[in-house]
C-alpha cells in the first residue's frame, strides 16, 4: 500500500469535485500535480503543489484554489487538518483513523507492501558491465555490475519486465591480442621459456590456466597448424575461458544474467549489413563529410566522403561513421545493429551501464533507439563513476593475479558480496565513490551495511524473546485491535510509522528516476531512527519492546517492528543484500 498514492486519489477527487461545481474548469492538465511529503516535517505529513500548478490555466489565484481543496480535503476521514502554506501549497496531516487500516494493510502485504505497477509490464532491457573478455573483472566494473543489477531488480519490483543482459565485446582488436597472450601461456605450458611477456599482451596470471588447458586437450598440434585454422580456434578457447571467469566473478556478488550476446554473432550473421542497408532505405543512411575532431587531428584522421548516420536529426553532436575506409564496419555500425536486435525483441526501453570514461556515447545511443524505433523506444545511457579503493586511508595497491589492476574477486573474497554491494550503493552512480576496506568492516553507525543488517537481526531477535517470554500468541499479529494506534503514541514510533509510509512512494521515486542508491539513503534512515528506538527502551523501561505483563502492547510494538523488518528485506533485497536473521 503506497500512502501518497492513496493521497494523491483523495486530491484527483476533490479536484473532479470542484471541476463539478464550476469552480475550476473541466479537462485541465494534471499531470504536474505532486503529492509528497514537505521539507520540513513540522509543516504536516503531507504536501500538494496542485492549487499553484491549476491557478494559471484556471484563471484563479492559487490561495483561493487551495482555500478550496481544503475544506474538501479536511473533511475526510483520513485527514487531520488541512491548510494553506504560502504561495499556495496545501499541507495536510494524517489522521489516527488512517494507520490502523495502514498497518493491517502491510502485515498482510509482508516483503511486497512496497511493490508497485508503476511499470505496467513495459518491457526494459537493461544491460550492464559488458567488459571486454579479456580477463577477470576490475573494481571498476564492479560498480557497474552491482548498480546495474540493483536497477534491474528496482524495475522488476515495479512491475517493469526486465531483462539483465551482457554484450560480449568478442570481435574486436582486443581479441586478436587475447590470442597472442594465450598462444604464449601455451608454449610455457609446453615447457617453453618465454621470458618476460612482451609489452602490448597481457600479462596477468590468470590466462596461465588457458594455456594449459590448450596444452592438455592439444599437446604441440597448435604450434604445426597454419594461422587460418589456428587462431579462430585459440581465439574460440580464449573468450569461454574468459567468459566462465567472467560469470564466476558476477557469480560471487549474486548476479546472474539472463543474456550473453556475442558481438561476433551480427558479423557472422550479417545483422550489420542488413541493418545500415535498411536505414539507407528509411533514409537515415547518407554519404557525405563529417567536420574534423576539434584539437590535434589523431594520426588517422581523413578528410573524405563515407557512409554516416544522419545522427544529428536525433539529438546527437555530430553524424556517426558506419563505414571504415577498407570498407569494413566501424565498432559503433555494431552498436546500432545489436540496438536493432534489442528493439526487434520487442524491449520498450534500452537501459546501457556504461563506464565514466564513455560519456561520448550517451547522445549517440539515444539517437540511434530513436531513429530505429521511430521514436517509439527510448534509451537511457548511465554512467559509472571511478571507485578509488583504500585501506585506513592509504591507497590500494594493484592486484598480483591481474597485473595491473585491482579484481572484482579481491575485493569480494575480503569483505563480502553484502558489504561490497552496499557500500557501491551508498552514492549516486555518477558520483565517484570511496572504498575503504577498513571503514567498511567496522561494526558502527559509521559503517551503514552493519548498521541496516544489524537493525534487521534485532528485530528478529525481539521476535524470538517475545514468543519465548510471552509465548506464541505475542507474535500472532494476523488480528490486531482497532486501537493499536493508541498504544503506538511515542515520538519515535510515530517516526517510524511516517517513514515505512514514505517507503512505497521512495521505492517508486527510485525506480523513476535510476537511482537505486537512493533506497541504501532510505533503509539507512529507517535502520537509524529503529536503532534509537531500541536504546530508548533501554532508559525507558515502559518503551521496551516486550512487556510480559501488558501483551496487548507488546503486540503493538511488536506490529511496528514487523514492518520495519518487512521494509529493510525488501529493501535490502532490492539491493542484492542479505537481510541477516542475526549477527
Amino acid at each position: 500500500m503506497n500512502p501518497f498514492a492513496h493521497f494523491k486519489a483523495m486530491l484527483d477527487a476533490a479536484l473532479d469535485g470542484l471541476a463539478a461545481q464550476g469552480v475550476l474548469p473541466s479537462g485541465l492538465d494534471t499531470s504536474k500535480i505532486v503529492v509528497e511529503p514537505p521539507r520540513d516535517p513540522s509543516h504536516g505529513d503531507i504536501t500538494t503543489n496542485a492549487a499553484m500548478v491549476l491557478a494559471k490555466p484556471a484563471g484563479k489565484a492559487p490561495r483561493d484554489i487551495a482555500a478550496a481543496l481544503c475544506d474538501l480535503l479536511g473533511a475526510h476521514d483520513d485527514v487531520a487538518s488541512a491548510e494553506i502554506a504560502e504561495p499556495g501549497f496545501v499541507n495536510m496531516r494524517i489522521a489516527p483513523a488512517f494507520w490502523p487500516g495502514f498497518i493491517c494493510a502491510v502485515l498482510a502485504a509482508g516483503e511486497s507492501f512496497a511493490a508497485s505497477r508503476l511499470g505496467e509490464g513495459h518491457k526494459v532491457n537493461v544491460e550492464y558491465v559488458s567488459a571486454n573478455p579479456t580477463g577477470p573483472l576490475h573494481v571498476g566494473h564492479c560498480r557497474g555490475a552491482v548498480f546495474g543489477d540493483a536497477l534491474a531488480n528496482l524495475l522488476a519490483f515495479t512491475g517493469h519486465g526486465v531483462t539483465r543482459e551482457y554484450y560480449i565485446n568478442d570481435a574486436g582488436s582486443q581479441i586478436d591480442v587475447l590470442a597472442d597472450s594465450v598462444l604464449l601461456r601455451y608454449r610455457e605450458a609446453l615447457g617453453e621459456d618465454i621470458g618476460e611477456i612482451p609489452s602490448g599482451l597481457y600479462p596477468g596470471d590468470y590466462l596461465v590456466p588457458v594455456g594449459k588447458a590448450l596444452a592438455s586437450e592439444f599437446g604441440s598440434k597448435l604450434l604445426e597448424m597454419d594461422e587460418a585454422e589456428r587462431s579462430p580456434l585459440v581465439k574460440q578457447r580464449a573468450i569461454d575461458a574468459m567468459m566462465a571467469l567472467i560469470r564466476d566473478d558476477l557469480g560471487a556478488l549474486n548476479i546472474r544474467q539472463e543474456v550473453f550476446f556475442s558481438e561476433k554473432s551480427l558479423h557472422d550473421s550479417a545483422q550489420i549489413e542488413e541493418t545500415v542497408e535498411k536505414m539507407r532505405e528509411q533514409g537515415l543512411v547518407f554519404e557525405g563529410r563529417i567536420p574534423p575532431p576539434k584539437g590535434q587531428l589523431p594520426e588517422d584522421w581523413e578528410d573524405r566522403e563515407q557512409t554516416l548516420f544522419r545522427a544529428t536529426d536525433f539529438g546527437d553532436d555530430i553524424d556517426r561513421p558506419l563505414q571504415k575506409s577498407d570498407g569494413s564496419y566501424t565498432y559503433f555500425a555494431a552498436d546500432v545493429a545489436y540496438a536493432r536486435n534489442k528493439i526487434e525483441r520487442g524491449f520498450d526501453e534500452l537501459v546501457y551501464i556504461l563506464g565514466a570514461d564513455h560519456g561520448g556515447y550517451v547522445k549517440r545511443l539515444q539517437a540511434v533507439a530513436n531513429a530505429l524505433s521511430g521514436g517509439k523506444v527510448r534509451a537511457d545511457v548511465l554512467l559509472c563513476q571511478l571507485v578509488k579503493l583504500f585501506r585506513g586511508g592509504e591507497p590500494v595497491k594493484m592486484s598480483k593475479r591481474a597485473g595491473d589492476f585491482v579484481t572484482l574477486r579481491d575485493v569480494v573474497d575480503e569483505v563480502g558480496s553484502d558489504v561490497v554491494r552496499f557500500m557501491m550503493l551508498t552514492r549516486k552512480n555518477d558520483a565517484p565513490l570511496d572504498f575503504d576496506f577498513q571503514k567498511v568492516t567496522e561494526q558502527s553507525r559509521d559503517n551503514p551495511v552493519w548498521y541496516v543488517q544489524y537493525a534487521h537481526a534485532r528485530i528478529g531477535s525481539a521476535f524470538a524473546r517475545a514468543s519465548e517470554e510471552i509465548g506464541p500468541q505475542a507474535i500472532d499479529l494476523e488480528a490486531l485491535p482497532d486501537d493499536v494506534m493508541s498504544a503506538l503514541s511515542d515520538e519515535t514510533e510515530q517516526r517510524l510509522l511516517q517513514l515505512l509510509a514514505g517507503w512505497p512512494r521512495a521505492v517508486e521515486m527510485a525506480a523513476q528516476n535510476r537511482e537505486p542508491h537512493r533506497l541504501a539513503f532510505y533503509l539507512y534512515d529507517i535502520a537509524a531512527e529503529f536503532h534509537s528506538y531500541y536504546n530508548k527502551g533501554k532508559d525507558q523501561p515502559q518503551l521496551r519492546f516486550i512487556l510480559p505483563n501488558q501483551v496487548h502492547l507488546t503486540r503493538a510494538r511488536l506490529a511496528l517492528l514487523q514492518m520495519i523488518r518487512y521494509a529493510l528485506a525488501s529493501g535490502l533485497n532490492i539491493l542484492g543484500v542479505r537481510p541477516v536473521h542475526e549477527m
